[in-house]
């Protein structure tokens, strides 16, 4: 049974997606989105970070 309060997923299987859409994913995404899912930030503490990242 898939426990929805994990943060698991293919990280390749999503990146390939995303590539067909034109996007592209770092490391640094996935660190703060899996940080989100932890409930290691919350939303607001998450929205600053990705506004202070700056785009490669």
């Amino acid at each position: 049974m898939f426990n929805e309060n994990e943060f698991k997923f293919n990280i390749d299987n999503i990146k390939n997606d995303l590539a067909i859409e034109g996007m592209d994913i770092t490391q640094n995404d996935v660190d703060m989105f899996r940080m989100f899912a932890n409930e290691e930030v919350a939303m607001p503490e998450l929205i600053e970070m990705i506004k202070n990242n700056p785009i490669q």
